[in-house]
């Protein structure tokens, strides 16, 4: 690896961990510099995902007053994220990738519908509301749980899929659920990453490289992040989850 090379793959890990703690898709940073540096898609796709384990840790670290009182519902929410990236791990060892990589985009504008129409639909749902939905009930745990998989088998734009899923189902404040995301994503990665650390092939120089980069971008993406507006982050979301689209349909 030459020295231009360890730089690239280091700033894009910045870049990942800044993005996957104020949105998500991070990932559309890093994997196509590995690519472009040679390595395999599985290779480059089991590296990336443990490299940014520390973004996510920092993330995590720069929310925690977001994250204040929000125990009990990370809890639970925490299960269905494990279990989802234990069986997205599982299915990119053992399935080809074209299986799922076909439908990621149609993935991405799903939740960048949801995100985008969140405000009108959570207005509709008022009248509904007996404050059930300020737990995690079995809509976000279900959705976390396919977000885990997603995540665990690729993980770009996990981020804005899981913080489409909570914001219609439970009811709080966007930057409260923004900081539950980075754990949430945060648990994705790792347990989906001790999965490949075990069974796969890591490239450990670009991984460590992302690991670096990602520590630093998830606490300048974790103060960047919390003194956004809602209107900005959901404008910040759309705007990525667009560019995410491009690029994997490109």
């Amino acid at each position: 690896m030459s020295p231009l090379h360890a730089v690239a793959i280091f700033a894009a890990g910045v870049v990942a961990g800044t993005i996957n703690t104020v949105v998500g898709s991070g990932t559309l940073f890093t994997f196509p510099v590995l690519l472009a540096f040679g390595y395999a898609p599985v290779v480059a796709n089991v590296s990336n995902t443990v490299g940014l384990v520390p973004g996510s840790a920092s993330g995590a670290l720069g929310y925690r007053r977001e994250l204040s009182g929000q125990g009990r519902r990370l809890a639970r929410l925490a299960v269905a994220s494990v279990t989802g990236g234990i069986i997205g791990a599982v299915l990119l060892l053992s399935l080809p990738a074209s299986a799922f990589t076909a439908i990621v985009p149609v993935f991405i504008a799903l939740a960048l519908v949801l995100i985008i129409a969140q405000p009108r639909i959570s207005a509709l749902l008022a009248g509904r509301r007996t404050g059930g939905r300020h737990l995690a009930g079995p809509l976000a745990s279900g959705g976390v749980l396919v977000g885990g998989i997603y995540g665990g088998y690729f993980g770009a734009a996990q981020g804005i899929m899981l913080l489409a899923i909570l914001s219609l189902s439970i009811d709080d404040e966007l930057q409260r659920l923004n900081a539950l995301k980075v754990v949430l994503a945060g648990l994705v990665n790792l347990v989906s990453g001790i999965i490949f650390v075990l069974v796969a092939d890591v490239a450990w120089a670009p991984a460590g490289l992302i690991a670096g980069g990602s520590l630093l971008g998830g606490v300048l993406g974790a103060r960047v992040g919390r003194r956004l507006p809602p209107q900005i982050l959901r404008a910040v979301i759309v705007v990525v989850g667009v560019a995410a689209i491009v690029h994997l349909v490109a």
